[in-house]
């Protein structure tokens, strides 16, 4: 999911704007190599400290001991971790701006976090994945419009990071309520670790109605962004897109989880969500093509 954002972002977007870019496409894969080694490596690494967690929750899903050791499993973390550091110190000294190599450390070292302490604390694991994902919109923005943005740009560029922002609240909020959910999935293995999450705080019934709730944020905001942005500018492919793959997913997602209890079901909303994310991000290209064909007429 993460390289395909961020390749839809670039070649769905950024690439239809008309603009210069900082990085040449093969740099561009190199970020988003450099994302995905990093993310491989926050994956591996929480693999190794939910052995126990996921041999109850998810058996078969264990790899871990099963089919690689943990010496391994630790090898190719370092491994994942080192390559997406060193590219992203080249990047970084390539457009110009060494210091930005520090962001793909500070990510690193929070994937570590995550997977040995953050998890286990209330609702700051589940923020800090949530986080992980937006920032990789973000990313692209910082690193392929920032370095050349200048005065004569800026009105240009602005509007264009604005609106990776805004995907990027997008994919967090739907990627937060995502974990939750998936934390009432895990509820029972989750519960036999001593973790503390939302459901084994609060209790399934409470989290539910917490989800709910906020699950109505993201609907009242999208049906807001669609007004104002798309359906007043006339763009009707957009919109159209808009209501069909998102709000109504969405609406079918609010009004499910209130009758759901059962690991099937959060599984199954889990599942609706990640389909929401994905085509929320797709939206992008929908929207970008809409734009130019009323530019075209």
């Amino acid at each position: 999911m993460l390289a395909l954002m961020q390749l839809i972002f670039r070649y769905g977007f950024l690439e239809l704007q008309n603009i210069p870019l900082a990085l040449a496409d093969w740099q561009y894969i190199l970020l988003v190599l450099a994302s995905m080694s990093i993310a491989a490596g926050g994956y591996i690494i929480n693999n190794i400290f939910d052995v126990e967690t996921d041999t109850e929750n998810k058996p078969h899903n264990v790899i871990v001991g099963r089919f690689i050791s943990e010496t391994k499993a630790y090898n190719l973390y370092i491994g994942f971790t080192v390559i997406g550091v060193v590219i992203g110190f080249y990047l970084s000294n390539a457009i110009g701006k060494p210091s930005l190599a520090s962001i793909f450390i500070v990510i690193a070292a929070i994937l570590y976090f995550y997977a040995t302490s953050l998890k286990q604390s209330l609702l700051i694991g589940n923020i800090t994945v949530a986080l992980m994902l937006s920032f990789s919109v973000i990313i692209i923005g910082i690193f392929d419009l920032f370095p050349i943005t200048n005065e004569e740009n800026r009105p240009t560029m602005g509007l264009l990071f604005s609106i990776l922002l805004d995907y990027a609240i997008f994919a967090f909020i739907i990627n937060f309520v995502r974990e939750i959910i998936k934390d009432l999935e895990d509820v029972v293995g989750d519960a036999s670790q001593e973790m503390s999450t939302l459901p084994i705080v609060f209790g399934i019934k409470n989290t539910v109605k917490i989800v709910f709730g906020l699950s109505i944020i993201p609907l009242v905001l999208i049906l807001n962004y669609i007004n104002t942005n798309l359906f007043a500018y006339e763009l009707i492919y957009g919109t159209l897109y808009g209501l069909v793959f998102i709000v109504a997913p969405l609406l079918y997602f609010t009004t499910k989880i209130l009758s759901s209890n059962t690991k099937k079901e959060f599984h199954h909303l889990s599942i609706v969500l990640k389909w929401i994310l994905f085509f929320g991000i797709l939206s992008i290209v929908v929207i970008s093509l809409n734009i130019k064909n009323n530019a075209c007429n």
